[in-house]
Formats: structure tokens, C-alpha cells, sequence
């Protein structure tokens, strides 16, 4: 039986241990903070999957197990199904600074898988399932260049904070993911309220030295089990072949005409011919017997040089810009009818057409994580990437990982200039559809969205762009010696740099970031000056963006559903609700509108509805229900009882007062019934409120002020003069009290 080893990281409160479970992997690994236990294992297959394959298969899947937190789970079949976005996005940002670090050429696919064991609600296991799938990896006989390891970074109170918990994240205005190795950034992926650049910069640098003791514990932990690394048959291009694709592409130098055509289409078109040409020249020089797989590799490292030695040596970028030049930027808003908002942001050979949608609270989308946060969505980004977007054919309907992981980047960059749910509640959905592809498309779905959003009326705190920054750089003896920072990167140089760097942010500061690399790390100076040209070029889209729509607009569209927030007292809530929901079940049928109270008893009542007529009569029905009968106001009312002595008349929803028969009339009035009936609707005004809040009504009032007449109150019985009736216990005669005559005198 295998040994368990466990190290313990003080500082951060987590241990990693290995040797109890999942020892049939290659190597695996738990790691607990709190009661959040998860559990890691890398697994390498023997070889490769088909003679044919020419790329590394690396596959990461995180899980959320409901049995972690004592739940079941919600679905019809109670079990977990299809894994969720916060599954996709936790498993994304571990894939990413896991796979630069694999040698060049080892081609066998290697799967790394983490499942929550247990989940406490506040120590979220995103950050955990980095550090323990680079512990997992690097324990193993799987070769790799780690370790790495990932901390969460908050700001509270203006403290930085390591690995907060979801309450401390709550109060914070940074939520930044950290990966790094013991020199270099490697990954970081988060948002932040409009985080000034300096302070952006500082937390990475407290992400760095926060992550150094979990790598150090690794390596504690690899030198107990003491696991060498196996060789695996790397896959790298034939040396005969290369030498053939060399000399092809050098032949009239149709390898570097072709790449320095400005179309995508046409460039791309003109080296799969330099490539066919090469293929044909192996054929006829090594024979048929050779892999056209090896073409493809020698011509992706022919193509990489082509590109890398041209920025480097000459400044000189592929569709002609300099290093530091934006492509050409159009903007467009109100492009579609009926939509609620609408933007086209084109930036050279991307597009992106951006629809925002305005509805209820009901819209809202609920989470159900077994590992804390937050509980509902008001606010939606999907982000759509069809094959035709790049010219091709393949798949389309299902929503990938990498449209899921785009999505929720340009979600996370405009939730920090949305209003408040009190000043605009609405829940808000925007659908990013990619028209055109050719880099930066995360970036354009923000740029997009901020427009959209404007178009549809929403009052942002303010516009939000993204750009993104790649990197060349020439690296010796493990160090860069040089390097150009590039602005605004296009496919081909995403494919063929070292960096994909997106930063988004308003005028103010950062809302979002996401940092990939194809390098070992990132130096901090590189950093630096990558978050410096990001900024230049921002603010020019931002300007443009200003240009096109420079604020949001003050009405919404025609077809855009309206609103209404407004406070009622807390003891008139339950009259709203009414029995079992009675009365707001009739007034939102009766308006057609739809009423939500907050849960809090502030109060606080939201209607929604399709236009402002109805609105205003679900407006009118609520402050009905809400109000108070007032001296000296006139009110439809409702006879709801006949007595002798006169009417009871409802004026608001369950507010009565008496209408006295003296009152009915400016007349005498005999008999009540002569005047109103039950069920009947009358005119009233208030003329009275005791002490004991009971209320006199006069029907007299409200006809004379209608006819513009002086009202004169009704004598009481009280105030009638005493020879009107004879005083308490006085007698009259038996006769003049009409006595029976049979009586007699006395």
C-alpha cells in the first residue's frame, strides 16, 4: 500500500496531500482549505491517438459534486448533468498555464480532472484546482516544466487580501486570479471596479510573492514521493522534410510575400499553396513514404520565424501596422428594429453585432452552486462564434468552452458600470454575434456591448472598451533578451506570439483582464509596459466609441418593456398581497403587469410592464392600496353596507368610513336605500378622522364641491336645540305620547 505524504502551506491555511486516493493515476492529489476539500488527478495515455494526429490533446475538467454540500441535486434525474458555466470557466483557467509547460512535441493526450468533495460556501475551490493540478502533474512521471500555482487576490478596506472568502469578496473591488511560477506571471483572469493601473500592478505583484510558499510546498511534496519523469517518443517534423519546406519557402521568398498580405482570406490562401508546392516537392524528392503531417508542422515553425524575425527585427507586423498601431475602427448603434438596443463594432477583419434585451426580475437566472457566491443573475453576456465568422464550416448551436469562456470575460467587464437593481431594475441580456473573426472578438463583444447598452437606454456609469496586446520576444538560456509589445493583435499573431493580454476599463480604470501565454512566464517590466500600451490604446476606442454614441440615451426604445420603483409602508405590504395573493393576483391581471416586492419588508415595490398606459394603471392600484384616507380629499368609493342610520363606503382597498343619512343629501332623507344601494358607486369627501382613526364621509360635500356650492355639515344629533325632544327622563302626557284612549286619564 502506498505511503500518504501531506505539506502544509501556514500561511495560506492549505494542505496538499497525496498517496490515500486516485493512486492509479499517473499522479493525484487532494488539497483542503477550510471544509473545501477537492480532489485533482493527471493521467497520461500510453501513446498517441491516431497515426494522423498534430496537436496535444490536453483535456481539464473541473466537477462540483452536489453530495459535497450535503445537497441533491436540482435536476428531474437527480444527478449532475452537463457541466456549468462556473464548471467551463474553472477549468479553462487551469487548462491555460498548464499547457505552455508541456515539452514541445510530446503529442500524448494527457487529462487532468478536479472534483469537489466537499464545499464549505466560502472557500471557493477555483484558485485551489490550479495549485493542485500543477501538484497533480508535477508528482507524476507526466513531463512538465512546473510548478505553478494559483491564489485569488481581493481588495478590502483597501488591503489586499489572499484568497478571500465569498463574504470578503463581497466587499471587494478587485477579484483577480493569479498564476505564476517562482519568477514569472503565467496566468491572471478576474474583473475590478475601475481599478487604477497602479494598483492593478500592485496586486499582481502581491498575487506573486502570495503564490510562492504553495510552490514551494510542491516541491517539498515531489521530493518526498519521489516520482521520476518518463520519456515519451516526442513528435517532431523530419529533418529531411524540414530542409525541403526551408528551401520551397525561401524559392522567390513566396513564403514571406504571402504572409504579408493584408486580407486573412488571401494570405491564408497563398501559403496553403507555398505549402502544397512543398508537399509536392517531398513527394518527388523523399518519396511517397513521407508524412505530409511533418509538412504541416515544418511549415507552422517556417511561418512562426517569418512573422517573429519581421516584428522583431524591423518593427513591421503582417497587415503593415507598427507595434504599437490599433486597426481601422467603425462604429454603428440602432442598426436593427424592434431589438431594445443595438450596436455593429467593427475592427479591421472583426465584427461583432451586439443586441441587448430588457426584461423582468423574473429574467433573472438562478445558480445553483454548491460552492457560494451569488445566488441570481440579473445580468447575461452570451457570446456566439459561428464557423462562417472565419470562412469555414463545422459545428454550430452548442455552445463551446472557449464561447462560454469569452462570454463571461466581457460579462465581467461591464458589471461594474451597470446601475444598481434599485435605480434600473431590469435584468439585462446582451448576445455577442460574431460575424467577422480575425483576433480580439472577447474585446469587440465589450467595445459592442457598452454601445449596445447605451443604445437600449441603460445608464452606465460609464463606457467600456477592450483591447488586447500580444507579445514576440526572443528568448536565450531561459531569459527573454528581447521583445515587442503589439497593440490590437490579429489571429495570426495570437497563433504565432507569446501573449494574448486583454485588459478592459473605462476612462477611469480596469473592469476586466485575462492574461494567456504560449512562453514559461512573464517578466513584470513586459507586464508593465503591456498595461501602459493597452491604456493609449483604450482610450483612442473610447474615443471613438464617444464619437458614435457619447452617453446613454434618455428614453427607451418603443418596444422596450417599462418600469416603475416605488415605496409603499412596510405595514401595507400584506394588504398589497392580500389573502393567500388575492389582491396583487387582481391587479396584475387586471393591468396586465407584472409586481415584484423586495424580500427585505423595506417596502420597496418594482413594476414592469409592456407599456405606459398599463403602467400607470398598476401605478394607480398599488398607491390605491398603499394610501391613506385623507381629511378633506374626495374619493370614488363603494358601498359596502346599509345601515338605518346610514352607509359604509370603501374609498381605498379596505379602508372604510361612514357616509351618516343626515349626509346623503342635501334634503331630508328618510330612508338610506332611497339614495344608495349595495354595490353602488358614490362620490365621497372626508370630512372627519377621530382619535380612534374612524372616518365621516359626506356625500353632501362632494356634490357641493362639484357644483362649486358652500358646504354646510349636517346638524348632529347632538347639536339640535333640547326643545327639538325632551330631555333625558322627562315625561309628556299619555296623550301627547299617543296613549291608548281606552286608558282614560290618570
Amino acid at each position: 500500500m502506498k505511503q500518504e505524504h501531506s505539506v502544509t502551506v501556514e500561511e495560506l491555511g492549505i494542505t496538499i496531500s497525496t498517496g490515500s486516493i486516485g493512486r492509479l493515476a499517473n499522479g493525484s492529489v487532494t488539497i483542503r482549505k477550510g471544509d473545501t476539500v477537492l480532489f485533482v488527478s493527471a493521467t497520461a495515455a500510453e501513446g498517441l491517438r491516431n497515426p494522423d494526429q498534430d496537436f496535444f490533446p490536453l483535456t481539464v475538467d473541473y466537477r462540483e459534486k452536489f453530495a459535497a454540500a450535503g445537497r441533491f441535486p436540482g435536476s428531474y434525474f437527480r444527478r449532475e448533468g452537463k457541466p456549468s458555466d462556473k464548471e467551463i470557466i474553472t477549468s479553462r483557467l487551469c487548462d491555460r498555464p498548464l499547457r505552455p509547460l508541456f515539452p514541445e512535441g510530446f503529442l500524448n493526450e494527457v487529462q487532468v480532472i478536479g472534483l469537489v468533495l466537499s464545499a464549505d460556501g466560502e472557500n471557493d475551490p477555483d484558485a485551489l484546482m490550479v495549485t493542485a493540478a500543477s501538484a497533480a502533474v508535477f508528482t507524476s512521471d507526466i513531463p512538465w516544466n512546473g510548478p505553478i500555482a494559483g491564489v485569488r487576490v481581493g481588495r478590502v478596506n483597501g488591503q489586499f487580501v489572499a484568497n478571500p472568502t465569498h463574504s470578503q469578496i463581497f466587499e471587494s473591488d478587485l477579484n483577480l486570479i493569479y498564476v505564476g511560477n517562482e519568477r514569472d506571471m503565467m496566468m491572471i483572469e478576474g474583473e475590478a471596479d475601475q481599478i487604477a493601473e497602479a494598483d492593478f500592478l500592485a496586486a499582481l505583484e502581491f498575487g506573486h510573492k502570495a503564490i510562492q510558499p504553495l510552490i514551494k510546498a510542491q516541491r517539498e511534496l515531489a521530493a518526498k514521493i519521489g516520482k521520476a519523469k518518463r520519456t515519451f517518443a516526442l513528435q517532431l517534423p523530419d529533418a529531411k522534410v524540414v530542409a525541403v519546406c526551408e528551401r520551397v519557402a525561401a524559392e522567390g521568398d513566396q513564403l514571406r510575400k504571402a504572409i504579408f498580405i493584408e486580407s486573412k482570406a488571401a494570405r491564408g490562401n497563398a501559403v496553403k499553396a507555398v505549402m502544397e508546392k512543398a508537399k509536392e516537392a517531398c513527394a518527388a524528392e523523399i518519396g511517397a513514404t513521407f508524412d505530409a503531417r511533418h509538412v504541416k508542422m515544418a511549415f507552422e515553425k517556417l511561418q512562426e520565424k517569418v512573422y517573429r524575425s519581421a516584428i522583431l527585427e524591423a518593427g513591421k507586423r503582417a497587415d503593415g501596422r507598427g507595434p504599437a498601431d490599433l486597426r481601422k475602427i467603425s462604429c454603428a448603434i440602432d442598426v436593427l428594429p424592434r431589438v431594445h438596443g443595438s450596436s455593429l463594432f467593427q475592427r479591421g477583419e472583426t465584427q461583432g453585432l451586439v443586441l441587448a434585451t430588457l426584461g423582468t426580475s423574473k429574467d433573472a437566472q438562478e445558480i445553483d452552486a454548491i460552492t457560494g457566491g451569488p445566488k441570481t443573475r440579473s445580468f447575461l453576456l452570451h457570446y456566439n462564434f459561428p464557423p462562417f465568422s472565419v470562412g469555414e464550416t463545422g459545428r454550430f448551436g452548442m455552445t463551446s468552452r472557449r464561447e462560454t469562456g469569452h462570454g463571461n470575460l466581457a460579462e465581467r467587464a461591464l458589471l461594474s458600470v451597470l446601475p444598481s437593481e434599485q435605480d434600473f431594475p431590469y435584468s439585462i441580456r446582451l448576445v455577442s454575434e460574431i460575424m467577422e473573426s480575425n483576433g480580439s472578438t472577447s474585446m469587440a463583444s465589450v467595445c459592442g456591448g457598452s454601445l449596445a447598452l447605451m443604445d437600449a437606454g441603460v445608464p452606465l456609469k460609464a463606457p467600456v472598451a477592450g483591447i488586447s496586446c500580444g507579445l514576440v520576444s526572443d528568448e536565450r538560456d531561459g531569459r527573454i533578451v528581447a521583445h515587442k509589445v503589439l497593440t490590437d493583435i490579429i489571429g495570426a499573431e495570437d497563433h504565432f506570439g507569446d501573449m494574448d493580454f486583454k485588459i478592459c476599463g473605462t476612462r477611469e480604470g480596469i473592469t476586466a483582464f485575462q492574461l494567456d501565454l504560449k512562453i514559461h512566464g512573464l517578466p513584470f517590466a513586459i507586464v508593465k509596459e503591456a498595461v501602459a500600451q493597452n491604456t493609449v490604446a483604450r482610450d483612442a476606442i473610447l474615443g471613438i466609441m464617444e464619437k458614435t454614441l457619447p452617453a446613454h440615451r434618455a428614453e427607451l426604445k418603443e418596444h422596450t418593456p417599462r418600469t416603475h420603483r416605488m415605496k409603499i409602508p412596510s405595514d401595507k405590504i400584506g394588504a398589497l398581497i392580500g389573502p393567500g395573493g388575492k389582491n396583487i393576483k387582481r391587479i396584475t391581471e387586471y393591468t396586465g403587469c407584472q409586481i415584484d416586492i423586495d424580500q427585505d419588508d423595506s417596502g420597496w415595490v418594482t413594476i414592469f410592464a409592456t407599456d405606459g398606459e398599463k403602467l400607470a394603471r398598476a401605478v394607480n392600484e398599488v398607491n390605491l392600496i398603499s394610501a391613506q384616507i385623507e381629511l378633506e380629499k374626495t374619493y370614488k368609493g363603494i358601498v359596502r353596507s346599509v345601515k338605518e342610520f346610514g352607509a359604509f363606503v370603501e374609498c381605498l382597498p379596505g379602508q372604510e368610513g361612514l357616509v351618516h343619512i343626515s349626509e346623503l343629501a342635501d334634503f331630508r332623507v328618510n330612508r338610506v336605500e332611497d339614495i344608495v344601494k349595495l354595490g353602488d358607486e358614490i362620490i365621497v369627501k372626508c370630512v372627519g378622522i377621530d382619535d380612534k382613526g374612524r372616518v365621516r364621509l359626506s356625500r353632501r360635500a362632494a356634490i357641493a364641491e362639484k357644483e362649486g356650492r358652500e358646504y354646510t355639515p349636517a346638524p348632529k344629533p347632538m347639536d339640535r336645540p333640547r326643545g327639538d325632544r325632551p330631555e333625558r327622563g322627562e315625561r309628556r302626557p299619555f296623550r301627547e305620547r299617543g296613549g291608548d284612549s281606552e286608558g282614560g286619564e290618570a
